[in-house]
């Protein structure tokens, strides 16, 4: 490496194509807290990034550095040798001899500007509330709170819509229906939901809640919906198991921030029409079987425990059939756990089988119309928001 290389204030490596280091620049070993020779010809430039950052660089980064030949732009963290992360931008490019050469810039600035809208986002909730006291002491005051508090529900809901899925795919053999229902306009919720492609055949899907409401629950939602789509091309448990390690090692030793999902995979059979499903689960409400023929059952499985609470947890998987005529339907705890009866009960699981069980052998849509009804129902009375995901194999 060129001395001008060692007098940049940006950091520079060239590795192998599998990534081995070969050369660093000073700035990079200055990052780490490294002595050259614990880096080079030892470690793989993956080694040096957080966890996540780890994995996204190996389903990502790596395979499309390997087909495009070069990779601009992409953000990353790395791992210092006294475990604080520090975010980066890297760039790389496959040079004519094999080898990779990498430019990392220090995107500490970048992140402290996210960090400051955070701050603004929680800034702007509460001049809302302070807004809302004050509309009951001056009438004055009153048109002008209005108009924060429907800037604020406009800019909660756009965040709110960019957590979900724009769209629901199209899966061949599979009939798919979805729906999100928001408790309260003032809030962010932490519901999430997804089902995306994972080859030619496999559909991957999941449905979780994360703990708490705000910008701080939007953010969670965020990172375990892009953590579980990387993490997609391993088994339902270790996708679960991957996600778990992620957020613990993020907030574990601060704001303790946990969720709970359904994570599974799905393959249609286009010759019997039937859909075979393996899934796990982390804590969350047993997904409701509906049998063609009326039979309803709560698929128990041993569930792991909430995401993010330790360090690391075993998933048991589950693996079922879905017959023509069959529905499977997830939810969060937003529909079972909401009152009834002048707030005196809850909604309950056996209400959600008895309504269910009506719409055997029909299409998820007519399940999830059904049910957003009874959310909507609610009313005022529901105090948590409500996902919905259902998957059907078609009547032949």
């Amino acid at each position: 490496m060129s001395a001008d290389d060692e007098a940049y204030p940006c950091g520079h490596l060239t590795t192998t194509i599998d990534g081995t280091i070969v050369s660093v620049n000073s700035t990079v070993l200055g990052w780490l807290g490294l002595d050259r020779d614990a880096v080079v010809g030892q470690l793989r430039f993956a080694d040096l990034l957080s966890v996540g950052g780890k994995l996204y660089h190996e389903t990502h980064f790596a395979p499309l550095l390997r087909l495009q030949g070069e990779v601009a732009g992409v953000a990353l963290e790395l791992r210092r040798q006294d475990g604080q992360r520090m975010p980066v931008l890297v760039s790389s490019a496959v040079q004519p001899d094999g080898r990779v050469r990498t430019t990392v810039f220090d995107a500490q600035i970048r992140r402290a500007y996210e960090e400051e809208l955070l701050r603004e986002r929680q800034a702007a909730e509460r001049a809302h509330h302070q807004a809302e006291i004050a509309r009951s002491q001056a009438e004055v005051a009153r048109g002008q709170a209005e108009e924060d508090r429907a800037r604020l529900q406009d800019a909660l809901a756009v965040l709110q819509q960019s957590l979900l899925p724009a769209t629901m795919p199209t899966v061949p053999g599979v009939t798919t229906a979805a729906y999100y229902h928001t408790a309260s306009p003032d809030e962010l919720g932490g519901d999430f939901y997804d089902v995306f492609a994972l080859d030619s055949e496999r559909w991957a899907f999941f449905l979780g809640d994360v703990c708490g409401k705000g910008p701080a629950a939007a953010a969670v939602t965020s990172l375990a919906r892009y953590t579980l789509r990387a993490a997609a091309m391993h088994n339902p448990a270790a996708a679960l198991s991957t996600l778990n390690e992620l957020l613990y090692e993020r907030f574990s030793s601060g704001d303790l921030r946990y969720c709970t999902a359904v994570f599974g995979t799905l393959l249609s059979d286009s010759e019997t029409g039937r859909i075979a499903i393996r899934f796990a689960s982390g804590g969350h409400p047993p997904p409701l079987l509906i049998r063609a023929d009326g039979t309803c059952e709560y698929l128990r499985s041993r569930d792991g425990t909430l995401i993010g609470i330790l360090p690391s947890s075993q998933f048991p998987q589950t693996e079922i059939t879905l017959d023509p005529g069959d529905l499977l339907l997830l939810y969060t705890d937003g529909l079972t756990e909401a009152r009834v009866n002048g707030q005196r009960d809850l909604y309950g699981p056996e209400a959600l089988r008895a309504l269910a069980r009506q719409y055997a052998g029909t299409s998820p849509d007519a399940l999830v119309a059904a049910l957003s009804e009874v959310l909507a129902g609610f009313g005022p009375r529901l105090a948590d928001d409500t996902a919905l995901l259902a998957l059907g194999a078609p009547v032949r």
